[in-house]
């Protein structure tokens, strides 16, 4: 149930009815209670409660007939702690009023369209994640699969004949089944590396492909795929169904995986492309050789080529995502954006432009992500969207385009997009909170660096924003550490409730983060204290010289590798630059970050390799740079917060650094989330995390 239970933490949602109350705007259709009081009218600004009724959109999917968009919404309830998924349906030239299809105490997501213009879909009404379907207006829902197990995603094939889904095949034995006597014992048994990775442990099941005979009410011939292998696909952790495509004639599979074990698979990065005949069933690895990613397989319109995304240096999992194409009767590769030093991301090779050999992507350019095209004959590449946004997936509709967009003043929504890029918003599902607070200001500052290169900064004003007064401001320090600060609407880091908390935010895209080219990326590994760090002081000394920034009440906040940011600033902050500090899920002491987590290539790309290996310059350079090392200067007020199930960066990172802070007399504060991972998603442990990051700033940057 891998897939299902990552879908639920990030999206779940309860639904029950809308209030009418005169006090509340309503919602127009029958969703949970997520209207504004009458006091967060008055309030007018954006708050962690405000933040939590935000419907949250994914899977948009056009039907046939090119009439209909099907579309998932998340909705939270703070009382209940938890919420649902649901399917709504719209007019493919957009609606205030989206039609709920699904409804209930229980999730309905991965909604998929039938040829005959049916719905098929994975629901939890029975308990089980299972394959129903129904018709386009929500009627006469079926459920159409009796699988032993969880159903974790799925795809139906171009002819509707056949089903592939994802399932989790348990292979390995239990501690309980290697002791029967000790039927109640509570233990893990490991002999090799990743037994636990992101958020959870081992369970002994890997995620297989399953392919089945479809006629509209069941599911027969079920055939694993993958019988007796104990690899995954999708790939861990996030099981990602964009992994897995059927060919366009329905007689092959492609899919994703790392066919590795133990320390091999904890030390690469080394992914392939697996192509299965479904007739002959026989499995072929085309991207043998290939020791980087190789992900995200897509099929031409006649089957006879197929497109994929790889990187090409090995352990280097933020290396450039290049697009490459395959010739499937000589084998001849093609490498096609070698000339766009940018990432591309989801490929769409269109049926209906079966002639056209155009290939449409998102890339990731200047901080923002855009949909282009690229003519795979001439290698033209030609940008089709501009603007402050970020384009998160797209489909393709005859010379135009379903897209979902967001910015940092926009939470997720539905747009059209023509061939010449014109937008028309389709989707309106957050029109009532939009309507009733104050969107923050995004301003954007190009700020010259120690070495004289630009780089892009993003300043956030907060709300009612008067020139002549002057603000507190805080520093932005992006995790990843290859994770653009791009336009993305953060549910956990989010700029607008930042900024409408009374502060101006400053989001610098330093070094080591994609989008300006493959040098300004790959610069960061090796050189965690180095150039990334100058980059943050020159973003804050240029902007602190604006008129309405207090200079004298700045602080710094960050998570992941942002974290790390904050505590190596932390103990270089003599001139007392920073009045504060926050650190979420930071890496503190390199050697122990080394020694206790699970993606050995990360740290051995990243850092240069292992603490021991005293030959080892650039690793070497790195752990003299570790934050711990320099805790002894610590003399600004620090909080930290951790969750105990990160696996990515162990909470005891964040112990340590909370438990040296006090031994230095430091003003310092640990929340520790038990059931918490690297991000906190539960709604409850959500509202606390933001009103104790609040309360910290503003005790020490306010009064």
């Amino acid at each position: 149930m891998k897939k299902t239970l990552f879908w639920f933490a990030i999206l779940a949602v309860i639904t029950i009815s809308c209030s009418t109350e005169q006090n509340k705007v309503s919602v127009s259709v029958n969703l949970p209670d997520v209207n504004l009081t009458q006091e967060e009218i008055n309030n007018g600004i954006l708050t962690p409660e405000i933040l939590w009724k935000f419907g949250r959109i994914s899977s948009p999917q056009l039907s046939p007939d090119k009439n209909k968009i099907i579309y998932n919404i998340t909705y939270y309830d703070l009382n209940e702690n938890k919420g649902y998924t649901h399917i709504f349906g719209i007019p493919a030239t957009g609606s205030e009023k989206p039609e709920q299809l699904t409804s209930g105490s229980f999730s309905c997501f991965n909604p998929r369209w039938t040829k005959d213009g049916k719905i098929i879909y994975l629901s939890t009404e029975t308990g089980k994640s299972e394959i129903w379907t129904m018709n386009s207006n929500g009627k006469e829902k079926t459920k159409i699969s009796d699988f032993d197990i969880d159903i974790n995603s799925f795809d139906i094939s171009p002819a509707n004949e056949k089903l592939l889904f994802t399932a989790d095949v348990k292979l390995d034995k239990t501690p309980q089944e290697i002791y029967p006597d000790m039927p109640k014992s509570n233990v893990i048994i490991a002999d090799d590396l990743m037994y636990r990775h992101w958020n959870s442990w081992h369970d002994y099941a890997y995620s297989h492909i399953f392919v089945a005979d479809y006629n509209q009410t069941s599911l027969n011939n079920i055939t694993d795929i993958m019988k007796d292998e104990k690899y995954d696909s999708p790939l861990s952790p996030y099981f990602d169904e964009s992994e897995i495509a059927w060919s366009t004639d329905g007689k092959k599979i492609a899919y994703t995986c790392k066919k590795l074990n133990g320390k091999k698979y904890a030390m690469s990065t080394d992914s392939d492309i697996y192509i299965y005949d479904l007739e002959s069933g026989e499995t072929k690895n085309i991207t043998q050789g290939m020791h980087g990613y190789d992900k995200y397989p897509v099929f031409s319109p006649d089957s006879k080529k197929i497109a994929w995304l790889s990187m090409e240096t090995p352990g280097y999992e933020s290396d450039k995502d290049r697009l490459l194409i395959m010739d499937l009767e000589s084998g001849e590769k093609t490498y096609l954006t070698s000339d766009f030093d940018y990432n591309v991301s989801n490929i769409v090779w269109p049926i209906e432009n079966e002639t056209d050999n155009i290939i449409y992507f998102i890339g990731g350019i200047n901080a923002t992500h855009q949909l282009f095209c690229i003519n795979i004959n001439t290698r033209e590449i030609k940008q089709i969207t501009d603007g402050v946004h970020d384009y998160q997936s797209f489909t393709y509709n005859e010379n135009s385009f379903i897209g979902m967009k967001m910015s940092m003043s926009m939470a997720s929504e539905l747009f059209a997009i023509d061939n010449t890029g014109k937008e028309t918003q389709l989707t309106f599902t957050n029109k009532h909170i939009y309507d009733n607070i104050e969107t923050c200001k995004v301003v954007e500052k190009w700020v010259t660096t120690t070495d004289n290169k630009k780089m892009l900064t993003w300043v956030i004003l907060p709300p009612d924003f008067d020139e002549t007064k002057k603000y507190p401001a805080i520093l932005f320090c992006q995790g990843g550490p290859q994770s653009t600060v791009s336009q993305f609407f953060s549910y956990r880091w989010n700029f607008q409730l930042m900024a409408s908390n009374g502060y101006v935010v400053i989001a610098p895209n330093r070094r080591g983060l994609p989008g300006f080219g493959s040098e300004w990326n790959a610069q960061i590994s090796g050189d965690y204290g180095g150039q990334n760090m100058k980059d943050y002081i020159s973003a804050v000394e240029a902007i602190k010289t604006e008129p309405y920034v207090d200079e004298n009440r700045i602080g710094a906040v960050g998570a992941s590798y942002g974290g790390f940011s904050v505590f190596w600033l932390a103990g270089h902050n003599e001139n007392k630059l920073f009045k504060a500090f926050i650190s979420h899920c930071g890496m503190f002491n390199l050697e122990s970050q080394y020694g206790a987590t699970e993606e050995l290539f990360f740290v051995n790309h990243d850092l240069g390799g292992p603490y021991w290996d005293k030959n080892n310059k650039i690793a070497q350079n790195t752990y003299a740079n570790s934050p711990h090392r320099f805790v002894q200067n610590w003399n600004t007020p620090i909080l930290i917060f951790a969750g105990e199930n990160d696996f990515r960066i162990p909470y005891t990172e964040s112990l340590q650094a909370f438990n040296c802070a006090r031994l230095n007399d430091v003003e310092s504060r640990l929340v520790l989330f038990p059931e918490e991972t690297h991000f906190v998603l539960k709604p409850q442990n959500s509202i606390v995390w933001q009103r104790e990051f609040k309360a910290w700033l503003d005790k020490h940057l306010k009064n």
